[in-house]
């Protein structure tokens, strides 16, 4: 098959990173792949990496022929059998363009957000059929009036043969400069408010005043880099949070921790949780959305109420003051996400959809 994925964001964040381990391991099932993004979208230089034949289209609006007719070109000139979209704008786009072809590809949306849709026609009309990344945004998109024989969930998938702490030096002390046995409570995300990294410094004098050997590391860059900055100015933690700005090294950072900590507002899965799994790290993470689906509470990490900073001090504690727990739950999140997050799972749910799709047509 030759599957086009079109993103109209240029950022990276999960939904990018989902994309990019669907292209890899589709190419190695056997099927040709490319991406169509926006001039300068990350997605395109990691493709470009990665030798994927890419598109830069520059889609202003949800009302721009000009460039509904070049991603039409663009389709036609990969010769595309299936459209996989995956924002807003480019659904939109890229759909009406695949609609407009003889013998034309059919239509995937991958929703891969708990937020509210803001146009039922991008999920009922345009596309043939729709991919959430839960049971969550499933269940949500069936409420605002998606029929849900046209949605299949297929959990996102992570490349598990990166995450193997025997081959990941695991140095970010030495980095930071600090002591081997420092504890590292720390986050990797993109520094957004819906993230909750501000409810992690609600909780970290407290945590740090009963572990004085504790540091905690944010790794992501983002619009609250300033605010999180002055924040940890202002409360004297310079020296004991550290912002590492975007880090390419995901996996060399997660080694390096003790605690993984995310309490996020909105998660429509949480691939963060995934990996952070898959590195043998327990997760203190909020109980919304879609992430009891990943974090099993009092078994592979341990689920706190969102947005409340001080819900978190007793769980990060408990885990930092108890290394048999914290190994004990870190191993049992591996053993989970091993079996329900495989990358190679993901690829075998969306090549059997794509299959069914074409068959279809």
């Amino acid at each position: 098959m030759r599957i086009l994925h079109t993103e109209s964001s240029t950022g990276w964040g999960g939904q990018e990173n989902r994309t990019m381990n669907e292209l890899v391991t589709m190419r190695e099932r056997g099927h040709e792949l490319a991406v169509l993004s926006r001039p300068g979208a990350r997605i395109i230089e990691r493709a470009k990496e990665l030798g994927f034949p890419t598109f830069a289209v520059d889609m202003r609006g949800a009302i721009d022929f000009p460039n509904v007719l070049r991603l039409r070109s663009a389709i036609k000139r990969f010769g595309a059998d299936i459209v996989n979209t995956h924002s807003g704008r480019d659904t939109q786009l890229a759909g009406l363009a695949a609609r407009t072809l003889f013998n034309r590809p059919r239509i995937v949306r991958t929703r891969h957000l708990a937020l509210p849709i803001t146009s039922k026609f991008t999920y009922s009309v345009l596309p043939d059929h729709v991919v959430t990344v839960s049971k969550y945004v499933e269940n949500y998109l069936v409420e605002a009036g998606v029929p849900r024989p046209g949605i299949t969930t297929i959990p996102t998938g992570v490349d598990f043969a990166r995450y193997d702490r025997s081959t990941v030096a695991g140095n970010l002390r030495q980095e930071l400069g600090l002591a081997a046995d420092t504890l590292l409570v720390g986050t990797v995300a993109i520094l957004r408010a819906k993230k909750g990294h501000a409810e992690i410094l609600d909780a970290a004098p407290e945590v740090l005043k009963r572990f004085p050997k504790a540091h905690f590391v944010f790794a992501g860059d983002g619009p609250q880099t300033a605010n999180l900055q002055a924040r940890i100015a202002a409360d004297g933690l310079d020296g004991r949070i550290h912002l590492l700005g975007l880090r390419r090294d995901v996996t060399n950072v997660l080694a390096s921790l003790d605690v993984f900590v995310l309490p996020t507002h909105q998660e429509a899965l949480g691939t963060a949780f995934i990996e952070a799994g898959a590195m043998g790290l327990p997760a203190v993470a909020s109980n919304v959305d879609g992430v009891p689906e990943v974090i099993i509470d009092g078994q592979t990490g341990l689920l706190v109420p969102a947005q409340d900073g001080r819900a978190l001090i007793e769980p990060i504690c408990r885990l930092l003051g108890d290394p048999i727990f914290r190994r004990s739950m870190g191993a049992n999140a591996t053993e989970f996400v091993h079996r329900k997050f495989a990358r190679e799972t993901m690829a075998e749910g969306m090549e059997r959809l794509y299959e069914r799709l074409l068959e279809a047509r």
